[in-house]
């Protein structure tokens, strides 16, 4: 779910991977639906690859979302531009043991707006998503009885 929706420096928004090509990736906008190029040059990076600070280590962005999802019964949550203390608060809510000087507000701003964008697209399948998971373990466990 989250290795093909990515962002992009410099651009608003999150992006859809269409294509792959040796140089540069294809790109869809979720909210404009406009396809360009990602070229090698841009600051590119998919959501899965992304975590946030907490005091025992880090949580994958997967596990936060599913949470803000769990909280707000695959409902839209709060507006990414609400105040400060506001958004702090909710995100202490999802994510108590966060690292508060790590995590800045508008990393939380970021994260409520993916969310937002991606439950409005109807993009966060977490079932999908643990099968997924759990057929690579498999996968990888069949390799090393191979091996």
């Amino acid at each position: 779910m989250l290795k093909d929706i990515l962002s992009i420096s410099g651009q608003s928004g999150l992006f859809k991977v269409i294509s792959r090509g040796s140089k540069n990736l294809i790109v869809e906008s979720l909210i404009t639906g406009k396809r360009m190029p990602a070229h090698a040059t841009s600051k590119v990076i998919s959501l899965e690859d992304i975590a946030i600070y907490t005091s025992n280590g880090e949580v994958p962005l997967r596990e936060v979302l599913k949470k803000i999802a769990e909280k707000e019964g695959n409902q839209p949550a709060i507006d990414h531009k609400s105040a400060n203390d506001v958004l702090k608060k909710y995100f202490i809510e999802i994510l108590p043991d966060y690292d508060q000087d790590r995590v800045y507000v508008s990393d939380i701003k970021k994260v409520v707006l993916w969310y937002n964008q991606l439950q409005e697209k109807d993009m966060l399948n977490f079932e999908e998503e643990a099968n997924e998971d759990e057929n690579n373990e498999a996968e990888g466990e069949n390799e090393k009885a191979e091996a």
